[in-house]
């Protein structure tokens, strides 16, 4: 596409088309620079957490995301726990006899945010999370709500898989260190 328009904009003359081709070039510079960034960022998750990216929807930015913001997950004492820092724990709201949760503004926004993206990328038929949402709203539950029900979900899949990352990486560093 930008090789089309490239071609499409080196016959035009004018100060717009040669603001364009300028433009377009800077488009190109900065795709190969977030190629690179990606790539290395790639290698250190794979490096640190590599079963995230194993998680249906979890790419390599929420990954290094989830990785950056839960800074060891060894934090926390259950996934319980992990779920209230991400956000995705649900707040009750009592009035009279009936029994509701509400959304949760608190927690870790940017990690609340990585979590909304797996689930809306789950959501569109990549991994359970498609079925699982048509199940919630076939029970009567609101799209937002079997949305927020799913990420809470991810966030305990995410906790699984750290807590499993965590505990390898320290098994092969008590080898490593017997090793010694």
């Amino acid at each position: 596409m930008q090789d089309r328009l490239s071609q499409h904009l080196a016959d035009m003359p004018g100060i717009v088309a040669q603001l364009a081709r300028e433009l377009l070039e800077r488009c190109r510079q900065l795709t190969m620079r977030i190629n690179q960034l990606e790539s290395q960022l790639r290698k250190l998750v794979q490096t640190l957490a590599p079963q995230l990216l194993a998680i249906p929807g979890c790419g390599v930015l929420g990954a290094a995301t989830i990785i950056g913001e839960t800074a060891g997950v060894h934090r926390f004492r259950s996934k319980a726990a992990f779920a209230r820092f991400t956000g995705t724990a649900p707040i009750p709201v009592w009035s009279g006899n009936s029994s509701r949760v509400r959304l949760n503004r608190g927690g870790n926004r940017r990690l609340n945010s990585a979590l909304h993206m797996i689930a809306v990328t789950q959501t569109r038929g990549v991994g359970l999370g498609k079925a699982y949402v048509e199940r919630l709203m076939a029970e009567g539950k609101t799209r937002t709500e079997a949305v927020r029900l799913l990420r809470r979900r991810i966030s305990d899949v995410v906790y699984r898989t750290l807590k499993r990352t965590d505990a390898a990486s320290q098994t092969s560093d008590h080898k490593m260190a017997m090793a010694a």
